[in-house]
Formats: C-alpha cells, structure tokens, sequence
C-alpha cells in the first residue's frame, strides 16, 4: 500500500460526517468537482466554503455532479517551491482513487492575496496545465477560484477559467449545468466560457480585454464579446437560500468542529471588507442542534468562526447550550473547549462575560498564544491608538468603549489575557501615533489589573482591500513597516522594562516577505500572474522573498513594485470589472486622512 493510499485510508477513518445525511448519487454521467485546498486535513475542514459547496452539490440531485476534495496530504514532498506525490503516483483526492487531473472542475479558494502562488503550485501537483490558454476543454478540468484572497481577481485572470464573486451557492451549480450541457451537446456559436460569462457572480477573465499601463495598471478593461456583462456583481444570498454547512462545518475529524452564527458585519470601516456581505444571522436551532451533534459524537472543542460573534442575535442562548454541554461533559471527567474569534470591544457586555466564562476552558483566539497560566483570553481590534484616526477609518470603538470592555474583564476575573490588534502603517498616521500603541498596551494591563495579565500586540501592516473605501490609498513599504514595528516593541520595553515585557508583553506582525506579496498581488494587474509565476519557476522561495528579488522579477516584466505602493489615482482600476466603490466617497475619505496628516 503506498504512502498516499495510507494516509487517505486514515482521512476515511476518523472523519465524521456532521450534516444529515443523503443518498449518494451514482456518478456516471455526471461531472467530477475536486476542490483542491492548500492545507492539512484538519485545517481543510475549516475551510466552509468548499466544504459547504462540496455539502451542496453532493446532496442536491438536481445538479449534475458529484464533489471531493485534495488537501496537502503529509506524505507530499516538497521541492523547493513544488510538492510530489511520493513515488510519483498521481495526486488523488480523498474520496476517489482517479486522479485530480482527470476531474471535470476543479474549485481553488483563496484566502489571502499574498498566497496566490499556491495556486501554481496546486495546478503542478496536479498535472493541469497552469494557463487558461494552455487547457483545452474537455481534456482539462475547468479552473474556477473564489474566496476574499481574489477580491483583485486580476492577477490571476490568465490561470483561472472563473471567479465566482460573492457566495457560490447559486453560480457554481448554475456553472456547472452549463458545463455539463455542453458536454453532452456541445453549443455551435456560443463558447462555454462566453456562456459561464453571463451567470451573474462568475466573473471570466479571458472574455475581457485589457489596455495595459507602464509600470502596472490599466487603461481600459472591456468585455470582448457584446453579451458579456461590463460589471459582475458580488452574490450574497438570504439565509433562506442557504443551506446548514454554509453555517456549520459539515464534517469533523473527531478533535474539532465549528460553526458561523453570523455573515458580514453591522459595521461598515473604510479598511474592512466584513461589511460588505449584508449582515445576516443563523438560526438558532440549526446552532442548537449542531452542537447536540457534537456532544453526541464527544467532539471537545467547538470553534465559532465568527469575528462579529457579540451582533449575533441569540449569543446568550447559544452560549447557554454549550455550557450545558461543557457541564455534562465534566461530569464524565471531560474538559469542552470553546474558541471565539475577535470581538468588538463595543459589543461586550457583562452578561455576555459571565455566558463565556461559564463555559469553563475558553479563548477567543485559535492561533498559538505560546502563554502560560492563561485562564482566558479576549482579542480586541482598536486599530489605532489615536482616537481620531479610528473615526477617520469609521471604527467604532473610540478608548472609551476599549477601557469599559477592559473593565468588564477585570471585574469577570477569568480574563488574564488580552491580545490587541493595532493596524500601522496607514495614511493619516504619524510616527507618534504608532508609539502611543505602546502606551496603550500599557494601559491596557494596568487596567485589567491582574498580577499575572498578559498583553499581546499584533501589528497589521495597513493594506489596502479592494471592494473598500480604501482600495486606492496609498501604502507603506513593508520594510518600513517591520521597523515601525520594532520601534513600537522598543517603546514598550522601555516603558515597562526588560524583566516585566518578557513576563507580561509579547509584540507580533507578520513577515515582510507576505506583505510585499500582498502590495503587489492585492492591486496588481494581469501581468503580475506572470511574475509570480516566473519567481515560482526560477524556484524563489516565495515563504521568504525580499523587496529585491520582487523588483527585479516585476522589472523583467514591465512593472514598477513602487508604482503598486502609490496612491492609484487612475481612472479604470485592474479590478474594474467587479468594483463597485462611490468614486467620489473614495475621494472624501483620501483628503480627510491627508489633511490630518499633515496637519501640524
């Protein structure tokens, strides 16, 4: 038995399905989906938007497909920037024995903008030619991407087939009945592509054309045939339309599975694309009775993704039935953990405390904290330390509503830890409102008052989103900002001293490396793509790439890296096909944050 085969062999056994169950669909006849995911198995299962849509079409008869799913198996080896199979035998999915490459459809989603390489990646392991170009349909899979990792869709319009904008839980089976159609009969005049055009939410990239500018960006962007739409809109559908695994992870591997008992946000930031998606809210017995399924199968830690978990309507009874679980649990001698995303320091209450704390071991954090003696754990994102600049940015958590929180959590007495998130960076900031964050933090652990509290600070490079109020502003060179950040970690350190930081303090922010990713790819053009692909050939490591190599490999292809970091004036932006932004509002927010930044 091979390596690969063992390992999918051990996948089978220790998954367990969550959702109700339904009637496997013969396949013959019907397309074969393979959502390819960049991760572990246990860190796949996270991912509820392919396992939500792999839930859907493998329930629903009327589309006509069947879905599996091809994780980064721990057997693969890695060679420099690619992964093989041991052995050479071909990559498979979890649920069959043919390989990927033989797939009708394969589905890819993105998380991050600074991860699109993997892409590449995913497509090599596969054996599926990268570039649309090079695919010929009905030999190859049809490539489709999603997720907020390609809210610029652009630098990656030469290697996807489709983008599905906005949830997929409309457009992808409206794909693929189009798809299959058009194997079965394939159309004379009308291409499937100039077909997958017209689905509202899917955006296709090769039926546009694009007039590029020197140095990045572009001059126009139009479709290239007349019944292409000229704009695609994001797709967000009610709850009504949504069926339970888009709320509720639909399998388990035994240690782990969560839920969402909300979408978007009620807020609307100038930096943030969680309000973009209309705010809307899970059913409470659908939550209810998910976590019933969990204790029936003695699954021990519940995760509830959900970084706006305080707007849910019925967080009180929710908490409620989990801490009956985590109290019956105990009787057997069993510990239930429950983690919670971030919290807006707005929304806390005492009741809501007093339901958390109840629940006996909890964190509202599920990355590794590296503390010790930690009882409990709240993340708060104040942003800025300046209060101006969080009204500038339309957060709504001025130091006020941070410091009730802080003492709410003092007086609950289970909270020792609490972990801040600070954006740097940003127009409008000046060098003493990133060393006031020190200050803060400071405040932050005097406040919460107890002997063994810790404070963390993570540091987010400000990054423009597009689809945001800020998607044209300009950015800070990633270099720069690592040493903002060492200054605000020296500020700290001498404020408190060497033997308290170490004991009480830890400042984080994440790896140059990523955000020069992230500069280029969040609001490059189409010949990005060709960039990373001709770092990803040249075997860059791109888990560690400097400014440098970037520039040098953007030079080669026509591009300025400085060109991405600029305020982008430009009339037609590389998103233009799915950007939907009030020109004039973007203008507004821009002069406020100059004119504070300059204001003496």
């Amino acid at each position: 038995m091979s390596q690969l085969q063992r390992e999918i062999d051990g996948i089978h056994a220790r998954e367990i399905p969550l959702a109700d169950p339904y009637e496997p669909k013969d396949p013959a006849g019907l397309l074969r989906v393979v959502f390819l995911m960049p991760f572990g198995h246990a860190y796949s299962l996270m991912c509820n938007g392919p396992m939500a849509l792999r839930d859907l079409i493998n329930r629903s008869p009327e589309i006509p497909a069947v879905a599996e799913r091809a994780i980064q198996y721990d057997c693969l080896v890695r060679d420099g920037n690619q992964l093989t199979t041991p052995g050479g035998e071909p990559y498979r999915s979890i649920e069959s024995a043919q390989p990927v490459a033989q797939a009708d459809v394969i589905g890819i989603s993105v998380i991050n903008s600074g991860d699109l390489h993997s892409v590449l990646r995913l497509l090599d392991l596969a054996g599926i030619p990268r570039r649309t170009a090079d695919r010929v349909p009905g030999v190859h899979p049809l490539v489709v991407g999603g997720n907020s990792g390609l809210a610029d869709p652009e630098p990656l319009a030469d290697y996807l087939d489709v983008v599905a904008i906005g949830e997929a839980e409309r457009s992808l089976p409206e794909l693929l009945r189009i798809v299959h159609a058009h194997r079965e009969k394939p159309a004379s005049r009308t291409s499937l592509h100039e077909e997958i055009a017209r689905v509202p939410g899917l955006y296709v990239p090769s039926m546009y054309e694009c007039d590029f500018l020197p140095g990045g960006g572009v001059s126009d962007i139009r479709p290239a045939r007349l019944t292409v739409p000229a704009r695609v809109h994001a797709q967000y559908l009610t709850v009504g339309c949504l069926h339970p695994a888009h709320f509720c992870y639909p399998v388990t591997d035994g240690t782990a599975a969560g839920l969402y008992p909300v979408l978007g946000c009620r807020h609307t930031c100038g930096f943030c694309n969680l309000g973009i998606p209309p705010f809307r809210q899970a059913p409470l017995d659908l939550l209810k009775d998910y976590v019933d399924r969990l204790e029936a199968h003695n699954v021990r830690k519940i995760i509830i993704s959900a970084p706006t978990f305080t707007q849910y309507k019925y967080r009180a009874e929710l908490l409620d039935h989990i801490r009956a679980y985590a109290d019956r649990a105990a009787d057997q001698g069993e510990k239930v953990t429950t983690i919670i995303g971030s919290i807006r320091a707005d929304e806390i209450s005492a009741d809501y405390l007093q339901a958390v704390t109840e629940l006996g071991d909890f964190g509202h954090l599920y990355t590794e904290l590296n503390l010790t003696q930690a009882r409990g754990i709240i993340t708060i994102a104040p942003e800025w330390a300046a209060p101006d600049l969080v009204a500038l940015y339309g957060k709504t958590q001025p130091r006020e509503r941070v410091n009730k929180a802080i003492d709410l959590c003092r007086q609950s007495e289970h909270v020792n830890t609490v972990m801040l998130y600070f954006i740097i960076g940003a127009p409008g900031e000046r060098p003493e409102d990133r060393l006031a964050i020190a200050d803060y933090a400071l405040d932050v652990r005097q406040r919460l008052g107890h002997p063994d509290g810790a404070v963390i600070v993570k540091l987010h490079q400000f990054m423009p989103k597009p689809g945001t109020l800020s998607q044209r502003l300009r950015m800070a060179d990633p270099d720069d900002v690592q040493g903002y950040g060492d200054e605000v970690a020296a500020r700290l350190r001498e404020l408190v001293g060497d033997e308290e930081y170490a004991q009480h303090y830890r400042v984080e922010q994440f790896g140059a490396s990523r955000m020069h990713l992230e500069v280029v790819c969040s609001r490059g053009d189409r010949r990005i793509g060709h960039v990373l692909e001709d770092l990803y050939d040249a075997g860059t490591d791109l888990r560690t790439i400097t400014k440098d190599e970037l520039v040098t490999a953007m030079r080669k292809r026509g591009l300025a890296y400085d060109r991405h970091l600029r305020h982008m004036d430009d009339i037609v932006l590389p998103w233009h096909v799915v950007n939907h932004i009030n020109g004039e509002a973007e203008q507004q927010f821009a002069t406020a944050l100059t004119e504070r930044e300059t204001r003496p």
